[in-house]
């Protein structure tokens, strides 16, 4: 009898995605300082010491996985505010939690090994009398 592994609770491709854009520091420091409030690229680079284009890029592909927003200037918009997206962070949350918790840890199942009910052909010997 062979045991499929438990269905991941999440789209594994979605959650890929995730990993790969968080995957890098520096997005993972842009994340956290939209955890204060709003903020221009020029506060974001006050505080990461990064050129105002490599900010941009990072937030670029934030943007491109749903997890920041933009708005522009009401009065001039040339100034451009990033926030965080709370619905992906939710979204993200919950991939995160799901996959990841720890009750998903299932005990071993003896399929196979010595300890195994079912016997592959390519271990049995055939002894001669």
């Amino acid at each position: 009898m062979r045991h499929e592994p438990l269905a991941a609770p999440t789209n594994m491709q979605q959650l890929a995605d995730w990993l790969k854009v968080l995957a890098e520091p520096r997005r993972l420091q842009i994340l956290n300082l939209l955890m204060a409030g709003v903020q221009c690229n020029c506060e974001l680079g006050d505080h990461l010491d990064m050129a105002p284009n490599l900010i941009s890029h990072h937030l670029s592909v934030l943007r491109k996985a749903g997890l920041v927003d933009i708005e522009r200037d009401a009065v001039d918009a040339r100034w451009v505010y990033y926030s965080l997206n709370p619905a992906a962070l939710d979204a993200l949350n919950a991939a995160f939690g799901a996959f990841f918790a720890p009750a998903r840890i299932q005990p071993r199942r003896a399929v196979c090994g010595p300890q195994g009910s079912v016997i592959h052909a390519a271990t049995i010997r055939v002894t001669r009398h």
